[in-house]
């Protein structure tokens, strides 16, 4: 079983490499921002609690986002493997990542981080913002701070899979074809 992360800050790409490693690779994709969108849109009560962190820009407290991504694992039926799209995004996430999927006699591959410039971010997230319908995605500020947020405490997490020796370094700039390379290149040795 290969259970990759697909890291990065917002706008980094990480969604449209998930469907190409998904179609390619046969893992299984958890995306917690679908998965958050989808609990609010269906009013579940982690989803209440999850909007009204992700209208300010800022991270859902980790034991939501767990608890989430938890019950989406439990449903699936993969073989093969994950693919973690926006999670763990704290050191603490990663640490109960860890701990569940050794419950279920597994673990982390490899995280893949996809490295953009903070001023390709913005860019790549205004152009999202005309067409995605994301709040998120229109607003300078917030989007701003989401960057700062993926600075300040996302980021982090890389040095907890690095002293694992599962941390793997991918530019992010190119074609989706060319990004797509760098990654498969990783995930073949895996």
């Amino acid at each position: 079983m290969v259970n990759i992360i697909l890291f990065g800050p917002p706008g980094a790409g990480k969604g449209t490499q998930a469907i190409n490693i998904v179609e390619k690779f046969g893992l299984t994709h958890l995306s917690t921002g679908d998965i958050f969108r989808a609990n609010m849109k269906n009013d579940t009560e982690l989803g209440k609690l999850a909007k009204g962190y992700i209208e300010k820009g800022e991270l859902v407290p980790d034991d939501v986002t767990i608890k989430m991504l938890q019950s989406e694992v439990e449903k699936s039926e993969s073989k093969k493997g994950f693919i973690f799209d926006g999670f763990p995004r704290t050191s603490d996430q990663a640490v109960a990542l860890d701990t569940f999927l050794a419950s279920k006699n597994t673990s982390i591959s490899a995280l893949l981080s996809l490295e953009v410039e903070e001023e390709e971010l913005m860019k790549r997230l205004l152009e999202r913002g005309k067409t995605s319908g994301r709040a998120d995605d229109v607003d300078v500020d917030i989007i701003k701070n989401r960057i700062v947020q993926y600075n300040d405490k996302t980021a982090p997490v890389i040095n907890h899979y690095d002293a694992q020796n599962k941390y793997h370094s991918i530019e992010g700039i190119g074609s989706v074809e060319e990004i797509f390379s760098r990654l498969s290149v990783v995930i073949n040795k895996l």
